[in-house]
């Protein structure tokens, strides 16, 4: 694993230093968009809207420091560069499947507690209104 100010002493627990990682927003979207093929960056960054170059560059840095994605550069004109997933990166997708899977049963599925409506529920439409 990289060194880029990882503590191991003093994680609580595996759950920690994975949540470590892959903290943020779009660490496992970059991870989710490599698990179909290999991609240039700007393949990455079309598959990811919302997404700064800045954020994207530094990610792929830190993710390839971690040991989850491999960067291969060509020797080519123009430049070509890929990103695709090492098996540290594929075994941690597969470990993040079943957080997938709660989240589209819990939060996708339409599920009330997952903050969505159903016709039949007796619920203001303005605030304060009874």
């Amino acid at each position: 694993m990289g060194t880029r100010g990882r503590r191991p002493g003093s994680y609580v627990c595996g759950i920690d230093a994975a949540m470590d990682v892959i903290g943020g927003k779009w660490k496992v979207l970059i991870l989710w968009a490599l698990h179909e093929r290999p991609c240039r960056f700007g393949e990455l960054r079309r598959e990811l809207p919302g997404i700064t170059e800045k954020v994207l560059a530094s990610h792929l840095r830190e993710m390839e420091a971690d040991g989850l994605v491999h960067r291969e550069a060509y020797d080519e004109v123009p430049p070509r560069v890929e990103y695709s997933l090492t098996p540290r990166g594929v075994s941690l997708n597969e470990a993040l499947e079943p957080l997938g899977a709660w989240g589209k049963a819990n939060v996708l599925g339409g599920s009330p507690a997952a903050g969505q409506m159903r016709e039949d529920d007796d619920v203001p439409l303005v605030p304060g209104a009874a």
